[in-house]
């Protein structure tokens, strides 16, 4: 899953980021309310981490713009404020949990999943493209019941994809959205993983399901005919 963590302390935005990645989730971190509510709104998150006390913009006021904004995406705040106060205010104004520093990042994880698990519906958390299912809550891959290990990278790179099937993606599109990155026309790095991808997903069926789209960029198929590219 995507989360966004919103915190100040760097060296514990990255203890956190690193937590979530051996639980196979894709974190970024904002260092900064502005930044944060910035990159809340512009990119698809599953999760929201939130400071209260950030310095440009305070949390209180992230919290009250991004519920506005995306109703659905639950939020989390990691905060030091323990006065019962706080915790009314912050689930008034829209938040789904509230944990106290310091914390154990055990039970962090362990309600960052619970929070996952409500807000996805089995027919969002589980997407399918033919043979191909991807369970974003479970991090668990399967084509025609064989198991497929992913890393974290190649994992929301086919998550992507099977989110737009049959859309056209451009290289820009990929890198934009799962590295968050502006695109660097001299980089190879989604070509690189998109051959990952496809020696995993791809290699041993009939039917390839990720397809080249040449001059413009990659496409996921939905059925077998809907088509009309390269494979190469």
């Amino acid at each position: 899953m995507k989360i966004l963590i919103v915190e100040d302390d760097a060296a514990l935005a990255n203890f956190i980021k690193k937590g979530l990645e051996a639980e196979h989730h894709t974190p970024d971190v904002a260092h900064d309310g502005n930044e944060g509510r910035s990159l809340a709104m512009e990119f698809d998150y599953d999760l929201l981490v939130l400071d209260l006390n950030l310095p440009r913009v305070d949390g209180l006021t992230v919290l009250k713009d991004f519920r506005q904004r995306k109703p659905n995406v639950p939020v989390l705040v990691l905060t030091s404020r323990n006065l019962v106060e706080d915790r009314v205010q912050c689930l008034d104004l829209g938040a789904d949990d509230f944990m106290v520093k310091p914390f154990s990042f055990l039970e962090l994880a362990a309600r960052i999943r619970a929070l996952l698990r409500r807000s996805h519906l089995p027919s969002k958390s589980v997407l399918t493209v033919r043979d191909l299912s991807l369970d974003r809550v479970e991090r668990r891959v399967e084509r025609s019941g064989r198991h497929i290990e992913l890393t974290t990278k190649e994992f929301a790179l086919l998550e992507y994809l099977m989110r737009n099937a049959g859309r056209r993606l451009t290289r820009a599109m990929i890198i934009e959205h799962v590295w968050n990155l502006t695109f660097d026309s001299t980089t190879n790095v989604v070509d690189v993983y998109i051959n990952y991808l496809r020696r995993k997903v791809d290699d041993g069926f009939s039917h390839p399901l990720i397809h080249t789209v040449r001059g413009v960029g990659y496409q996921m198929s939905v059925n077998v005919s809907s088509v009309a590219c390269s494979v190469a």
